[in-house]
């Protein structure tokens, strides 16, 4: 059975270095299959944010679920993450 083509399904927000990060994850992915896949994405080092914009390409609905069940485990609602965010003005101005 010929393995299932791994397409991103969310490019929203990538940049091109992510999209280099994406490709190589993908190639990986297609001469190895998902052991080939975790171990290239491991290349990326301690950087988490691009390991998660890399993943999130592929499974965004996993890795929103992944950031959900975290934050509620460590109590932090989503509307107090929001409220933060403002604070700080890491939020640009809502329309």
């Amino acid at each position: 059975m010929a393995k299932k083509a791994l397409e991103v399904v969310n490019s929203s927000g990538l940049t091109d270095a992510d999209w280099i990060e994406i490709n190589k994850v993908r190639r990986a992915y297609e001469r190895g299959g998902w052991d080939a896949f975790w171990s290239e994405l491991e290349t990326l080092g301690d950087d988490l944010i691009v390991k998660i914009k890399v993943v999130g390409a592929f499974f965004p609905d996993a890795i929103r679920e992944a950031i959900e069940d975290e934050l509620a485990e460590s109590r932090l609602a989503l509307e107090d993450l929001r409220e933060f965010l403002k604070k700080n003005e890491v939020l640009a101005t809502e329309h």
